[in-house]
């Protein structure tokens, strides 16, 4: 098939376009910096030049997607330190708008836009597709913006529109979990008790979710948690990477308050002046709030099967972050 990739040059999009690549479809893709998508092009990817941030021109989209049978939008505006509100409303909202619109104007069968389980905020038990949204800062209610956007538009337009709400992405490549990695090889007290749930998703079972998400006819229209098959609390996941490692788990817990209120801080000084804060509010919730999810729709109606268990998945990371000199 002929399918289009944003964010390419990320670590989700560049995982993905080079597992679709594999499969012999031909890909097209946005990319922000076309110098850093050298390795693609070479691959054979025709690159568009765009930023999110000023959509890029509209007929040069449009010529982009010209005959693309699917369009798996992946770029997002993360987290930056001091990026203006504006910003993550005109990637993750708007944005999203203009390419279902595009897309459903160049005759496109199908976007699939990859949003977050964010949506959801901390949650109590294990949460579906249908639990209640609770966004909790900017680049999640930003998320939860651009599919409401993106289904509005399915309606008017007549485009089918999958969206995918994945939980914690890692594996090689990503250095999101790094701090984590890194206070455990330290030995580094945890934060917290250490009892809420944390749900992972292995960067291959993701992007095997993705493709299912554009691939599946029972797919259109839908909306889907995508995540590993294993759900650990916290303290579990500090002693399985500690295993894996070879080291011994940290054995002492530290209270959050504090922790917190430094990080408050930190953003409040750092924030205004364009300086990453060295701590954040967001990364100590990461000690305080409960992500566990189901995915039995994925699982029932596409097929969903995560492959990668919880340790090999660790594994393979840790041995990444080793091999390029991050531990």
């Amino acid at each position: 098939m002929r399918v289009f990739v944003t964010g390419a040059t990320g670590f989700t999009g560049g995982h993905l376009t080079r597992a679709l690549l594999s499969r012999g479809h031909q890909v097209r893709a946005l990319v922000r910096e076309p110098a850093r998508a050298r390795d693609l092009v070479e691959r054979g990817v025709q690159l568009t030049a765009g930023d999110l941030r000023h959509m890029p021109d509209t007929t040069a989209l449009a010529q982009a997607l010209a005959d693309v049978d699917i369009v798996y939008h992946i770029a997002a505006m993360y987290r930056e330190a001091g990026a203006p509100r504006e910003v993550y409303r005109a990637v993750n909202a708007a944005a999203v708008g203009r390419i279902v619109e595009v897309a459903a104007q160049a005759g496109v069968r199908r976007v699939v836009h990859c949003s977050t389980v964010g949506v959801h905020g901390d949650v109590e038990g294990s949460a579906g597709e249908d639990a209640p949204f609770k966004p909790a800062d900017i680049y999640q209610t930003t998320k939860l913006e651009g599919e409401g956007i993106a289904r509005r538009l399915a309606d008017q337009l007549g485009i089918e529109v999958t969206i995918a709400r994945p939980t914690g992405i890692y594996g090689p490549g990503d250095r999101r979990l790094l701090k984590l990695f890194r206070a455990v090889l330290r030995g580094f007290p945890t934060l917290g008790r250490g009892e809420i749930y944390y749900h992972l998703t292995y960067i291959d079972d993701l992007v095997e979710g993705l493709q299912l998400c554009g691939e599946h006819p029972g797919a259109a229209n839908r909306t889907y948690i995508l995540a590993g098959g294993e759900v650990t609390t916290l303290n579990e996941l500090v002693a399985l990477i500690a295993d894996v490692a070879g080291v011994r788990p940290p054995r002492f817990h530290l209270p959050v308050w504090p922790f917190w209120a430094a990080a408050a801080l930190c953003e409040a000084v750092c924030i205004p002046l364009g300086i990453e804060p060295l701590l954040y509010r967001r990364r100590v919730d990461f000690y305080t709030k409960s992500r566990a999810f189901d995915i039995t729709r994925a699982r029932a109606e596409l097929g969903y099967a995560p492959r990668v268990g919880l340790r090999d998945g660790i594994k393979r990371t840790l041995d990444w972050y080793r091999e390029h000199g991050w531990l």
